[in-house]
C-alpha cells in the first residue's frame, strides 16, 4: 500500500481515521472500505506490533480460562466467523492467509499436569465447548512425533489456526485493490494529538494533520492520544510481554507435526504451532515485568518444555526470537466502544478498539464488524454469522466497565 506523505497541516482529510495497523484495526478498514467510506490508516510500523508476534490459534475451546465467562461466548462467535471472513480477506486480495484447519490436541506431562486438564475440561464443557480426552496411544496415533511419555492427552476438534502475518499481508493487499486504491492511504508516523477543534481525526508526529469524521484508535498498548485518569479507559490496560520463537524444520524432512499441539509441562503452559510451509511456533510466555526484550528463561523454558511434549524440536533451527507486549485488562475482555467526555457524554465519532490480550487475532473477525457498525451506525452487512449478537458483544466490551463513567 502506498503511503501517504503529510507536510503540512489539513494536507489530507477522509471519512474515518484508523489509528493502528494490526489486525483489528487492518480489519476494521478493510470491512468499512468495503461499505464505501474513505479511510486513513496511521502506524509507524504496520503490523509490527502484537500482531508480528502472535501465533494465531483460533481456539475458542483450548484459550479457556477460569472466570472468563464474558469471554467464552465472543470467542465462539469470533470462530465461527473466521470460515467466510478468511474466505471474504483471501477473494479481495488474491493471497492465501494461512487459514488451516487442523484440529488441537492438549498435552498433559505429568499427572498433576492431566488431572489439571481433566478439571477443565469439565469446565469446557459446562460450557458447551467440545473436548474429547484421548489415549496417550491414540494421540500418538495422530501425531506420531509426540512423546510416549506424556500422561493423557485430549482433542479440540474445532480449534484452527491461522498466520497473522499473512493475515496482515492479504489485508493490506485487499485495502490496496484497484478498486480501494484511490480511497484509502496509509500514513507511517506516530499519532500524537487527537482533533477536537477540527471536526476529528488526528495530529502527527511531523504537526502535519489527518482530519476525518470519525476515528477509531485501535493502538494496543500506544493510548497517549487519551488523557490519563481514573475515568480513561485506558487506564485499564497493563502490557502482558510474551516470548514466542519460530523454528524450521531442515530442508527436505517430513513435517514434525500436522496439527497445533498445546501443552501443560509440570504447571506451565507451551505450545506449537506448525505452518505449512515447515516453520514451527512456538510459545508463549505471560510476564509482567519490566523487561520489554527476550527473556532468557523464557526462552529456556519454552524448548524444554516443548521438547518434552514433541522431543525432535531439538533437531529444529532456531530462526527467530521475539518478544511482544500485548494490551491485557482485568478480566481479559477487550475494549470496544465509543468514547466519553468526563460527564458520561459521547464524544462524536471517536471509537476505541483495543485489548485483545490473548485474543486478538482470535477475536478479529467480531471484533472489526462490531467497530465497523459503530462507526456506521449500520450493523446490516457487517457479519459473517447470521445471528451475531452485536448488542452483546458491545455490552461485554464496554470500555468504561471498570470505571465510575456512566
Amino acid at each position: 500500500m502506498r503511503a501517504l506523505e503529510l507536510s503540512h497541516p489539513d494536507a489530507h482529510d477522509c471519512d474515518v481515521a484508523i489509528v493502528g495497523a494490526g489486525v483489528i484495526g487492518l480489519s476494521t478498514a478493510w470491512r468499512l472500505r468495503e461499505h464505501g467510506l474513505s479511510i486513513t490508516i496511521i502506524d509507524p510500523d504496520p503490523g509490527g506490533a502484537a500482531s508480528r508476534a502472535a501465533a494465531g490459534m483460533i481456539a475458542p475451546a483450548s484459550e479457556v480460562r477460569y472466570q472468563q465467562h464474558a469471554l467464552y461466548p465472543l470467542m465462539r462467535e469470533a470462530a465461527a466467523a473466521y470460515p467466510d471472513f478468511v474466505a471474504r480477506v483471501e477473494a479481495a486480495s488474491g493471497h492465501d492467509v494461512g487459514y488451516r484447519r487442523t484440529e488441537t490436541l492438549v498435552c498433559a506431562s505429568t499427572p498433576a499436569d492431566r488431572q489439571e486438564l481433566v478439571e477443565l475440561r469439565e469446565h469446557q464443557i459446562a460450557h458447551g465447548m467440545e473436548v474429547d480426552a484421548l489415549t496417550v496411544r491414540e494421540a500418538r496415533a495422530l501425531e506420531p512425533g509426540l512423546s510416549p511419555r506424556l500422561a493423557g492427552a485430549f482433542r479440540a476438534v474445532g480449534d484452527h489456526q491461522i498466520d497473522p502475518r499473512r493475515l496482515v499481508a492479504g489485508l493490506l493487499a485487499a485495502l490496496d485493490a484497484p478498486e480501494h486504491r484511490e480511497h484509502v492511504r496509509a500514513v507511517r508516523q506516530t499519532a500524537v494529538r487527537l482533533l477536537t477543534e477540527s471536526g476529528g481525526g488526528v495530529e502527527l508526529a511531523d504537526g502535519s494533520r489527518v482530519t476525518a469524521e470519525r476515528t477509531v484508535l485501535a493502538t494496543g498498548l500506544a493510548t497517549d492520544l487519551l488523557a490519563d485518569g481514573p475515568e480513561s479507559p485506558a487506564a485499564a490496560l497493563r502490557p502482558v510481554h510474551g516470548d514466542i520463537l519460530r523454528a524450521r524444520l531442515p530442508e527436505g524432512a517430513a513435517p514434525l507435526i500436522e496439527r497445533t499441539i498445546r501443552g501443560v509441562v509440570n504447571g506451565q503452559s507451551v505450545y506449537l504451532v506448525p505452518r505449512s510451509d515447515g516453520e514451527i511456533v512456538i510459545g508463549a510466555t505471560s510476564r509482567e515485568d519490566d523487561l520489554t526484550g527476550v527473556s532468557a528463561g523464557g526462552v529456556y523454558r519454552l524448548l524444554r518444555d516443548a521438547q518434552a511434549l514433541v522431543p525432535a524440536v531439538c533437531d529444529l533451527e532456531l530462526v527467530e526470537v521475539m518478544a511482544r507486549a500485548r494490551p491485557g485488562t482485568p478480566d481479559d475482555v477487550p475494549l470496544l466502544g465509543r468514547l466519553r467526555e468526563g460527564d458520561g457524554a459521547e464524544v462524536p465519532g471517536l471509537i476505541l478498539a483495543t485489548g485483545g490480550f490473548r485474543h486478538g487475532v482470535l477475536l478479529a473477525p467480531l471484533l472489526s464488524a462490531a467497530a465497523a457498525a459503530l462507526v456506521t451506525g449500520d450493523a446490516t452487512g457487517m457479519w459473517d454469522t447470521p445471528g451475531a449478537d452485536l448488542a452483546g458483544v458491545l455490552r461485554a466490551t464496554d470500555p468504561y466497565r471498570f470505571t465510575t463513567t456512566g
